[in-house]
């Protein structure tokens, strides 16, 4: 008997502090575990999920995509929303829900991802900081981090920067945006006194990948390696680097998705 499938756009957001990322796993607890969890304790029917992009143990999203399939009854979204988010954790929100047409695909749907990266540095914090930023004994020097930041934007090879990149793995790359700028979006009592803020802005980004290009902001900042150095890790070609200095996750958000071309909803 044939049976129709339903798809549906939810919008999520969580801290990812106390998760082993967004996949599910065995024998850990993940973002796509308890939200398929609370899911099943709603609906009686078979379903399916899909995010937008993967995040690593500790990694938190403001705003991330999940395709749901459906396959016997369509939902109702005038209750969905309210009834998800009492049975979620509390670190956990569903934000929206809109019905898609069978040819959306999430994956490939043209879209712009900001990531952004919260740090400190000079001395060691408030633990109540430990979910949301991190935090750098040594003092840095923000200036020449701003220097190498700016080689980043635009078209390169980022092989250098791909977590256990193959011969087949695209890693040509465009980085649309990347700034340092001082925190002033994320503010707490517990927060130190002045904090910064890393933003990267492109359509897709491989795995690791930011965390990779922080470990070597870190490292020029350290005045460890210099703006040289940087310039040979986009030519891995020539200089075949690979780097090893992979930033803690916890102060990694994926920030915000967007769609460039509009989501269709059927029309009946």
């Amino acid at each position: 008997m044939f049976r129709k499938r339903f798809y549906y756009l939810l919008e999520i957001q969580y801290l990812g502090f106390r998760y082993h990322g967004w996949q599910k796993q065995p024998d850990v607890n993940t973002v796509q575990r308890m939200l398929e969890r609370s899911m099943k304790y709603m609906l009686d029917q078979k379903f399916k999920t899909l995010c937008v992009g993967r995040t690593d143990a500790k990694v938190s999203a403001r705003q991330t995509f999940i395709e749901i399939f459906v396959e016997e009854m369509p939902l109702d979204l005038t209750t969905f929303l309210e009834v998800l988010n009492i049975n979620l954790p509390s670190d956990i929100r569903a934000l929206s829900i809109k019905q898609v047409t069978e040819s959306f695909n999430l994956l490939q749907a043209p879209k712009l991802k900001e990531y952004q990266y919260l740090f400190a540095h000079g001395q060691k914090f408030d633990p109540f900081c430990a979910p949301f930023m991190v935090t750098i004994h040594e003092k840095l020097d923000i200036e020449m981090m701003q220097k190498a930041l700016a080689l980043f934007v635009g078209t390169h090879d980022f092989r250098s920067y791909a977590y256990k990149a193959n011969e087949n793995t695209q890693t040509v790359l465009e980085i649309t945006e990347a700034s340092l700028e001082k925190n002033e979006i994320y503010t707490a009592n517990f927060f130190p006194e002045e904090s910064y803020l890393v933003r990267f802005k492109g359509a897709g980004f491989k795995r690791n990948q930011i965390r990779l290009l922080m470990g070597v902001l870190f490292d020029i900042g350290k005045g460890k390696i210099d703006l040289e150095f940087i310039k040979q890790t986009l030519e891995p070609k020539t200089y075949g680097i690979k780097l090893s200095h992979i930033a803690p996750a916890s102060g990694l958000t994926l920030h915000k998705v967007s769609f460039l071309e509009p989501i269709v909803s059927p029309t009946n």
